[in-house]
């Protein structure tokens, strides 16, 4: 390199070359020297350069003088066999990536001094076990301890404000982490694949919970949300599938798409007034929810909101909600029974498809249209009471309910007549007696 001296696979970084004095390591100057074992860095050296030692997979140990401040971005980026380093209190930034892929690396100190731990400072460090995180950090970046899967607990401080998004994503093994009352913010992913997870205390300083925040944290049993949050991110908890019970606050006026979605654990949910949407998804796959109150205060339930909830034995739409979204209760195959009230005006497709145990049902006035497979493969299904109210019926809206024998209609035979079909609307159930008004039709 001609700036240093190597004795055997060690280098040592000389204070003077030349006469000049040794201030600062390069960007890229050590950059896949792969026979380095070993640093010495000079006291008159200030900071280390971006890329600087990267890629040098044979180094094992470094020292950081206490006249540098800074480690540039990537420095030790893939510096796989380093075991440990030690980072002096002069250091006051931790570049982007600095210390990416140090697979090596089994636990790290980091300074009073520092107040930034950069991107990816420390992700894919698979063997780091622990790292104290000081009282001077404001932030920990985007993904910073993102794949640290042997990292067992953590412990922020209150000086963070924010845990910024995938910042220990798939960190598997954490099993504890204190979030501090400083945090008003938990970002996507922040803690998304943390499968070791068992409980989480979030602060009443949190407002918003990100989408994906604690998503995929299959080993989360319970977890309080308080009253400061007003948003739960899309997937902020799909898939943590030992969740057995929550709380939403009254503060939440919105719940995700996907926010509990695959949740297989969870039996019960309880949805506060504040609620106005329930959002694509929320709930879907929630096989153990078995009953689920939606308080009067939801106007809309969206696409594949209960879709596959097939432990769902009953359901109380409220007169409030005035549509019922694509899917919305599909494949809930315990539900017998559903009360739709008079304030919705369309059912969307497939909104109660393969809802095998329902036995009977009753359309509002209110409703103009019956979408496509609505009701498709209901095979308990053995009466329904269609409104004259009613234009459209949708394709294969009834299809395949080869329980269905009767159908009650409120207007005369010459209205049902009048109203649109769609393909296959009665497919499977042909037969059936139509009891309108003014006497009965026999479906062909």
């Amino acid at each position: 390199t001609g700036i240093g001296t190597f004795e055997g696979e060690k280098l040592n970084i000389p204070p003077e070359i030349d006469g000049y004095k040794v201030t600062g390591i390069g960007e890229n100057a050590f950059y896949g020297r792969s026979i380095l074992t070993s640093v010495t860095i000079p006291d008159s050296v200030t900071s280390i350069g971006d890329v600087a030692f990267c890629a040098c997979d044979g180094l094992e140990s470094v020292t950081i003088p206490e006249s540098v401040t800074s480690i540039g971005i990537e420095a030790f980026s893939g510096c796989s066999s380093l075991t440990s380093v030690i980072i002096p209190d002069s250091v006051t930034s931790i570049g982007n990536g600095a210390f990416e892929n140090c697979s090596g690396l089994t636990s790290i100190a980091i300074p009073d001094s520092v107040t930034i731990i950069g991107k990816n400072a420390f992700s894919y460090c698979s063997g780091l076990t622990s790292v104290t995180i000081p009282d001077g950090v404001t932030s920990i970046g985007y993904y910073a301890f993102y794949g640290c899967k042997s990292l067992t607990s953590v412990i922020i401080p209150d000086s963070v404000t924010s845990i910024s998004d995938w910042a220990f994503y798939n960190c598997s093994s954490l099993t504890s982490v204190t979030i501090p009352d400083s945090v008003t913010s938990i970002g996507d992913g922040a803690f998304s694949g943390c499968s070791g997870l068992t409980s989480v205390n979030i602060p009443d300083s949190v407002t918003s919970i990100g989408d994906w925040a604690f998503s995929d944290c299959s080993g989360l049993t319970s977890v309080i949300i308080p009253d400061s949050v007003t948003i739960i991110g899309e997937n902020a908890f799909s898939d943590c599938s030992g969740l057995t019970s929550v709380t939403i606050p009254d503060s939440v006026t919105s719940i995700g798409d996907g926010a509990f979605s695959y949740c297989s654990g969870l039996t019960s949910v309880t949805i506060p007034e504040s609620v106005t949407s329930i959002d694509d998804y929320a709930f879907s796959d929630c096989k153990s929810l078995t009953s689920v109150i939606i308080p009067g205060s939801v106007t809309s339930i969206s696409d594949y909101a209960f879709s596959y909830c097939s432990g769902l034995t009953s359901v109380i739409i409220p007169d409030s909600v005035t549509s019922i979204g694509e899917n919305a209760f599909s494949f809930c195959s315990g539900l017998t029974s559903v009360t739709i009230p008079d304030s919705v005006t369309s059912i969307g497709m497939e909104a109660f498809s393969y809802c095998s145990g329902l036995t009977s049902v009753t359309i509002p006035d209110s409703v103009t249209s019956i979408g496509v497979e609505a009701f498709f493969g209901c095979s308990d299904l053995t009466s329904v009471t269609i409104p004259d109210s009613v234009t459209s019926i949708g394709d294969r809206a009834f299809s395949w309910c080869s329980g269905l024998t009767k159908i009650n209609f409120t207007g005369t035979k010459a209205q049902w007549s009048s109203i649109s079909k769609g393909a296959g609307w009665n497919d499977n159930i042909s037969g059936s007696l139509i009891y309108c008004a003014d006497g009965t039709v026999t479906l062909q």
